[in-house]
């Protein structure tokens, strides 16, 4: 793996989740690491119970060998997104990565529903959301380009949910293909045309803005979810990757000089670790998830 040393790395998002998995191994790979999300041990917990805080994230960056910075922030309030950038200029004067992996609405607990009968919070959080992918990547660019270096890389999904079955999701050809549920489906395909229209006026500046696209993670909601062998067979537990595993592909993309040229696509996280050799954290390659491969042995 790439090594990230002196490099300073904004995990947004990263209490939990794959931008918790991003942090975990940018500080593995000697990184400096800002933390930044709402879930803080002095704050309100998660509804639904769900653990992490940036300070547990934070912590755990420290000891893998880099150095975490917890802040709280809501990265849909510009006032804090900016008072966040400032901080990190003030205290690194750079930075290298930045890695959203922010997402509000929760609608797995109610993706069956139609859309008329959605409970009304889920309408601001996608739009939160969106908005905390275009904050956080104009405050990003106003430092890189001055540096002309960078990696703006969102956490996004291009699965297809035919008839909004989760247990049938797959790889589609076609990357606005539809992902089962309304405001999963519009806040993913915002996050897709943000990136490709982003990337437009980066390059010049040797700046990436990517989409990563990771498989079945094991996530904390989704290993809350899965309470018994019946539920982990239905959804194919056995084919999940963890969280450190799109990890990796953000360290391999901060160490690859000519990552530009990837600028405006949507990867996939399986391709990528083919391409620069990285493996998840139990040495296994894990392909794209599709739902007709053999079972295999669940995961520990």
């Amino acid at each position: 793996m790439s090594t990230l040393q002196g490099k300073v790395v904004l995990a947004a998002g990263g209490s939990r989740g794959a931008a918790r998995g991003i942090a975990l191994a940018c500080g593995a790979a000697g990184a400096t690491v800002y933390v930044a999300a709402r879930s803080a041990r002095n704050g309100p917990k998660a509804a639904d119970g769900a653990p992490g805080t940036i300070e547990d994230t934070a912590e755990q960056v420290t000891a893998r060998g880099g150095k975490g910075i917890a802040v709280r922030a809501d990265l849909g309030e510009e006032a804090q997104v900016a008072a966040l950038f400032r901080r990190i200029e003030e205290e690194q004067g750079r930075l290298d990565v930045m890695a959203n992996g922010t997402w509000g609405p929760n609608v797995m607990a109610e993706w069956a529903r139609p859309f008329w009968e959605l409970s009304p919070q889920l309408w601001p959080q996608t739009l939160n959301t969106v908005g905390a992918c275009w904050m956080t990547s104009v405050y990003a660019m106003r430092m890189m380009m001055r540096a002309k270096r960078g990696v703006i890389a969102h956490v996004t999904d291009n699965y297809y949910v035919p008839d909004g079955d989760l247990s049938e999701a797959g790889p589609h050809p076609n990357p606005s293909a539809w992902r089962g549920q309304i405001l999963h489906d519009l806040g993913h395909e915002c996050l897709n045309r943000l990136i490709f229209g982003m990337s437009k006026y980066t390059r010049k500046y040797n700046v990436a803005v990517v989409g990563l696209n990771p498989g079945f993670m094991r996530t904390e909601r989704v290993l809350m979810s899965m309470t018994n062998d019946n539920v982990k067979k239905q959804f194919r537990f056995d084919l999940s990757e963890t969280v450190e595993y799109i990890g990796r592909a953000v360290v391999a993309l901060a160490g690859d000089a000519d990552a530009v040229k990837k600028s405006g696509k949507l990867l996939w996280v399986c391709d990528l670790a083919k391409e620069y050799g990285f493996t998840d954290t139990d040495g296994r390659y894990i392909p794209r998830f599709d739902p007709k491969a053999p079972m295999q042995a669940f995961p520990c």
